[in-house]
């Protein structure tokens, strides 16, 4: 059986810059969006205020269109009759309300060439405040991640997939970031640390969060470097690491007749551990994805 894709946590600003679509070579591949920053997506988590939702079909066959407000930016969902479940929360959502999504990504051109990013939900939740301010550092730190990564790649000015792994890459990443690069060229950094700026301001109100960036995106220059000791990935913790590590302990606490551990119950056990329904199913997935745990029945999980 082909493993979920892992979904990413993405800004607004990063994705809707991502147009464009890398396929597989058969049918059963999936299909990604590759990112400026080189993030190969096919799934992903997003959290924001659902500001807007509007039937675009029938009441036999609703067509859902949605507007996912993020303090530094808008993502649009659009769901269908083959998202029943994402359909039916859509129908019973009120605006404005605090929700995150998990979905897949796809592009689409207008007719005059533009070319738009939407997100086809796969499961939409209510979500807390705190909820929220937990996967904003999680987007952030994401974002990080790839900002030096991307620079790590641009201190070889003649960067291949050869030389990437030469430098510690794997080949999955070094393969995504030279098609980036060769594709989009070198990104504006600015732009990317403008949206980090902008996020831990809203986390941090009472933290003077300063990069040094002007405030008129206007007066951003089209390049600068990433400045080396304004953050460290270590200033972010290391959470989802963590997250895994709790979930792995649930299931040997509770794995008592070696029969694995019903969903529903990791998940009771692990709202008491800080951890959302939402981050369950998806840290469980990347549990599945890592060899770690399996599904020996339908909803439960059991280490390997």
């Amino acid at each position: 059986m082909m493993a979920r894709e892992a979904a990413w946590r993405i800004f607004p600003g990063e994705l809707t810059a991502s147009t464009i679509e890398r396929k597989g070579n058969d049918e059963k591949s999936p299909t990604y969006v590759l990112s400026p920053l080189g993030a190969m997506i096919n799934r992903v988590m997003i959290a924001g205020v659902l500001t807007e939702v509007e039937n675009k079909g029938s009441e036999d066959e609703p067509l859902w269109n949605g507007r996912i407000n993020d303090p530094t930016g808008n993502y649009y969902i659009s769901v269908g009759r083959y998202q029943p479940e994402a359909a039916a929360t859509m129908a019973t959502l009120e605006t404005p309300s605090l929700v995150a999504v998990v979905g897949k990504v796809r592009t689409y051109t207008s007719n005059d060439g533009r070319v738009f990013v939407s997100i086809r939900p796969e499961r939409i939740v209510n979500i807390t405040e705190e909820e929220r301010y937990a996967w904003m550092l999680d987007a952030s730190k994401s974002l990080w991640e790839r900002l030096l990564n991307i620079k790590k790649a641009l201190s070889d000015p003649n960067a291949s997939v050869d030389s990437l792994k030469q430098m510690g890459f794997d080949e999955h990443d070094a393969e995504s970031i030279t098609m980036a690069l060769d594709t989009y060229g070198v990104p504006d950094s600015s732009r990317y640390l403008k949206i980090i700026q902008t996020a831990l301001r809203f986390l941090l109100p009472n933290n003077e969060v300063d990069f040094g960036l002007p405030e008129n995106e206007s007066d951003i220059p089209d390049e600068i470097d990433i400045p080396n000791n304004s953050l460290k990935s270590s200033d972010f913790g290391n959470d989802a690491e963590n997250k895994e590590d709790i979930i792995l302990r649930i299931l040997q606490e509770l794995d008592n007749d070696s029969r694995g551990v019903p969903v529903d119950e990791i998940k009771r056990r692990a709202e008491a551990e800080g951890i959302t329904e939402t981050e369950v199913e998806e840290l469980s997935s990347a549990l599945m994805d890592k060899g770690l745990v399996y599904e020996p029945n339908l909803n439960y999980l059991k280490i390997i």
